[in-house]
């Protein structure tokens, strides 16, 4: 049997599990959404004890604290960024639209701690919770949370994915293949342009993200309940801002308009739609990984990804692509999530956005999960795959596309019927076309290279 303590809130008594650290209002969510099991992300969490770290502190410069009140706050509010009690944040994500749930979670936490470690009562309202309010906290962690996570993981895992396809792409530069159109035969191009290729729309939208981050680090704290930053000295947000920058080694300043800052997410709309953008790239990085995979002996059998793990359970010596089947995986997730943050951008009605946590949960799931595939991609499939030279050259000596070079030199209805021939045949270009043209073995040569033609 759960030994429970009865805890008052302004709507009378309820049992709270005798060693919980939250009261009242943190058990009626509980209670109130037991819906899907999942809870506010570990990165979210750390952002809104660094929120009511700096609002601590903050509040003790603008004398709205006693400083020895405000220290002990900021001292266990830092522990739960740390992640020292994340077993003590049990609100399921689907709750009350603004986060107070969460909120209020974290201030009734931070005040159990911040008594025991004072002597003294500390109040989750007046005292941590001090100019404050679920309507501006939550955005700010938001902002907090997507911000630190971009800079730390993704940002340097988007630089890692596009310096190793560099790499990659400078060793296999002078390896020329079959280029594809529609997956058809097409001009030939070699392993450097197509890696290129990858590489920068990985800087593109690497780049993108990074301007985007600005808007990520305006916060809304000290709006409050409206954006009229009612019961909050008119300095805080500058004090907040300047201490969670200190806190987290990553620059913050106050949002100019409050009132955008609660009642719309669309910083965050905007970001998770890079991140949807950033999908899209590696699911075509995966796809190109998977078809140049293919076979090895029925397909196009270009390259040979690392062997990673057996492929299957019944098939013996089968080895798939895991690491681009699971970053196309993730990518998909990704595209959901961003359709899901695009829905919930949609509920700003009036003076506040009423999705916030899950806004929260899937930005900075997107964020996650493409940090860490990103990675794997660069890591585990592009560093170590190699390139079967033989089969790239024997498909390119007879890719009958190569006839497109001549078009100047004999027309493109005469290199139709070249092509033709030597598609049906089975002859390379070279033979078919010196009996169709004029043109010398050497003059074709020359024009067939395909060295040159890249």
């Amino acid at each position: 049997m759960t030994d429970y303590r009865i805890e008052q809130d302004s709507m009378g008594e309820v049992q709270v599990p005798a060693d919980a650290l939250y009261g009242a209002q943190t058990q009626r969510a509980v209670e109130n959404f037991p819906i899907s099991g999942l809870k506010m992300p570990r990165s979210f969490i750390r952002a809104l004890g660094l929120v009511k770290a700096a609002s601590a502190a903050a509040n003790a410069e603008l004398d709205e604290l006693d400083d020895d009140l405000a220290r002990a706050i900021a001292h266990v509010a830092l522990a739960v960024a740390d992640g020292k009690y994340d077993d003590q944040f049990p609100v399921d994500v689907f709750q009350t639209g603004s986060g107070t749930s969460t909120n209020m979670n974290a201030n009734e936490v931070i005040a159990t701690l911040a008594t025991e470690e004072l002597g003294q009562p500390v109040h989750p309202n007046d005292h941590v919770n001090k100019g404050q309010s679920s309507n501006d906290v939550i955005p700010t962690a938001i902002h907090v949370a997507a911000t630190l996570e971009i800079e730390t993981k993704l940002l340097p895992a988007l630089d890692h994915l596009a310096e190793v396809i560099e790499t990659r792409a400078e060793e296999l530069k002078d390896v020329v293949k079959t280029g594809r159109t529609h997956l058809m035969d097409a001009m030939p191009v070699s392993f450097g342009q197509e890696l290129g290729c990858w590489a920068a729309q990985v800087r593109a939208v690497k780049d993108a993200i990074a301007h985007s981050i600005e808007r990520m680090r305006q916060l809304p704290v000290g709006g409050t309940a409206v954006g009229t930053g009612i019961n909050a000295h008119p300095d805080l947000d500058e004090h907040v801002a300047k201490h969670i920058s200190k806190l987290s080694n990553v620059q913050f300043k106050t949002i100019d308009n409050k009132f955008m800052g609660l009642s719309s997410q669309d910083a965050a709309i905007e970001m998770s739609g890079h991140t949807k953008s950033l999908a899209v790239v590696l699911i075509k990085i995966a796809n190109d990984l998977r078809w140049m995979n293919s076979g090895p002996l029925a397909g196009i059998g270009e390259i040979c990804l690392p062997a990673l793990q057996p492929g299957s359970s019944i098939m013996p010596g089968k080895v798939n692509p895991v690491i681009p089947e699971a970053v196309c995986m993730v990518a998909a997730q990704v595209i959901g999530n961003d359709a899901t943050v695009t829905i919930a951008g949609q509920a700003g009605n009036f003076q506040l956005n009423v999705m916030l946590p899950v806004v929260a949960l899937n930005l900075l799931q997107s964020i996650e999960i493409l940090s860490n595939a990103s990675r794997q991609l660069a890591d585990k499939a592009i560093t170590g795959f190699t390139v079967n030279e033989n089969k790239i050259k024997q498909a390119l000596d007879k890719n009958p596309i190569l006839v497109t070079a001549l078009n100047n030199d004999i027309g493109y209805e005469l290199g139709a019927k070249i092509a033709k021939t030597a598609y049906a045949e089975g002859r390379p270009v070279i033979d078919v076309a010196e009996e169709m043209t004029d043109l010398s073995k050497a003059e074709l040569a020359a024009l067939l290279n395909p060295k040159k033609l890249i």
